[in-house]
């Protein structure tokens, strides 16, 4: 803690000093600015999501407007061709997150993290043929059984029923855990994981955390020097777990389709190679121990953000609701109540509402990116200097009305099949977008949806009107504490 204290001062002196010698940066640039969106942050009670959409609305005839995070230039994009030459067509320019972590930081060494091109791009093929069909198809069997569990202890738990978030949340890490290490056949019920703990606290927002995203944005010289990690608390347990799992499957390799399968597959062959070159990296266990705490990462607080997000709006839409508990009806009687691979691809309406919850609430508020070499914007021509932090603003694009005509209604029917070529190209990103897409969005799509069809053929919900409050968090939209009325569907 005194550390972080002491890096706090250093870095009020610092800034006030740097402040004035990048008050103009993008003003010099022709490009307008506004106050640095960091000081924003710290200062009030809003999400960065929320900050960087006040600054979007306010500026509807700007491509793009100019700010700094503490001292550093920051660009947020409102062009949607510039926003997919820094995803995609001018990728390598734009390849890091402009997170920089330890390298004594285990966990935070993962494809998530990562801003080392050649070291993301080696993994990151690596861990690509776990989302492959037949992988897929595995852990949606694993999904299945944890989505019956999942209704079950909600029936059975009235507390669960009253912090409806906290038991999303226990699904969403049951299920991330059983697809990394399989189900514990020594637990009576998949609900009982031993990682929600650990995935609760890595990823709750906290002063602190913001502190160190905001000391690794300031100066990631000054992060490394003073050895500071994002998860260090949680390095013992988890990877002392994977550890655990990785020395128990070696002796008895009973299911390859998860992901301590295809861990012992690479570890088989050797050196994780660049296929396009000589680069190669060691898979030790830490290394990947680091990659399955990526998906707790990305498939608990987001995965259950998702589903909080649909159910208050299924609540506040009751001919919504009841559309969708007309399909989901329809979906079990035809198969006995098996939601398996194939059948999620039935629940059209239900995919629907989901896509129209992640518009409107999007799992990451903002896709940030840094320029790591100087480059050129497509669409006005502006310089784009090495150093230089890009922000795409996710949640202010899905509520643009120019894009998504009256984006404060909850429509399901914009993401109907047939209206799939009306989408804006790079206007819709609930889970990124171009190189550094999210790699478990497949999954992602099988969880939710799992999920809530099991739970809504148990249950319905008493109708209300939601006024969303997000918390204040760097990295997501989230509004844990709001709540609504699971009721037993009789006759089911």
């Amino acid at each position: 803690m005194w550390i972080i204290l002491l890096s706090i001062c250093v870095i009020l002196v610092v800034w006030l000093i740097f402040t004035q010698s990048n008050k103009d940066y993008w003003k010099k640039r022709n490009v307008v600015q506004v106050n640095d969106l960091l000081v924003s942050f710290f200062r009030g009670d809003r999400s960065i999501a929320e900050i960087y959409k006040e600054v979007y609305d306010s500026h509807p005839k700007e491509l793009y407007v100019g700010s700094v995070m503490m001292t550093k230039p920051t660009l947020i994009l409102r062009d949607l061709q510039n926003m997919q030459a820094v995803l995609h067509t001018d990728f390598e320019s734009f390849s890091s997150r402009g997170i920089d972590c330890n390298e004594n930081d285990l966990l935070a060494d993962n494809v998530l993290f990562i801003s080392d091109y050649q070291r993301w791009k080696t993994i990151r093929q690596k861990m690509t043929p776990l989302f492959t069909s037949s992988k897929l198809k595995s852990m949606t069997n694993v999904i299945k059984e944890c989505a019956r569990d999942f209704v079950e202890m909600v029936k059975q738990n009235k507390e669960m029923r009253e912090k409806p978030f906290t038991a999303l949340y226990t699904y969403t890490t049951a299920t991330v855990g059983a697809s990394v290490c399989g189900i514990d056949t020594q637990v009576n019920n998949s609900m009982q994981s031993p990682f929600l703990e650990m995935s609760w606290k890595a990823l709750e927002p906290s002063t602190i955390t913001d502190i160190k995203f905001a000391i690794s944005t300031f100066s990631p010289t000054l992060f490394k020097l003073l050895k500071l990690k994002i998860f260090g608390e949680h390095e013992e347990f988890f990877i002392g777990a994977m550890k655990k799992v990785l020395a128990a499957r070696r002796n008895d390799p009973h299911n390859i389709n998860d992901f301590i399968g295809l861990c012992m597959e690479i570890q088989k062959a050797g050196p994780m190679k660049d296929k396009s070159n000589d680069y190669e990296l060691e898979p030790t266990d830490e290394l990947l121990a680091a990659q399955a705490f990526f998906f707790f990462l990305a498939g608990t607080d987001t995965g259950a953000n998702t589903m909080h997000f649909t159910l208050l709006e299924l609540a506040s839409n009751p001919d919504v609701l009841q559309k969708l508990h007309k399909e989901i009806d329809q979906v079990f009687e035809e198969t006995n109540g098996e939601v398996t691979y194939d059948v999620i691809d039935k629940l059209v309406y239900l995919d629907m509402v989901v896509n129209e919850a992640m518009r409107k609430y999007p799992p990451i508020g903002a896709l940030q990116r840094e320029c790591v070499r100087d480059t050129v914007l497509p669409v006005g021509n502006l310089k784009v200097e090495k150093g230089v932090t890009v922000v795409v603003p996710a949640y202010a694009i899905h509520r643009d009305e120019n894009l998504f005509p009256n984006p404060e209604k909850f429509d399901p029917e914009r993401f109907a099949p047939e209206n799939a070529t009306y989408l804006p190209k790079y206007g819709y990103m609930p889970f990124g977008e171009g190189r550094r897409i999210c790699l478990g969005s497949r999954y992602a799509r099988i969880q939710v949806l799992s999920g809530l069809a099991y739970l809504l053929r148990s249950f319905t919900l008493k109708p209300q009107n939601y006024t969303p409050r997000f918390e204040k968090s760097n990295f997501s939209l989230r509004d844990t504490n709001s709540k609504y009325d699971l009721i037993l569907r009789e006759n089911i």
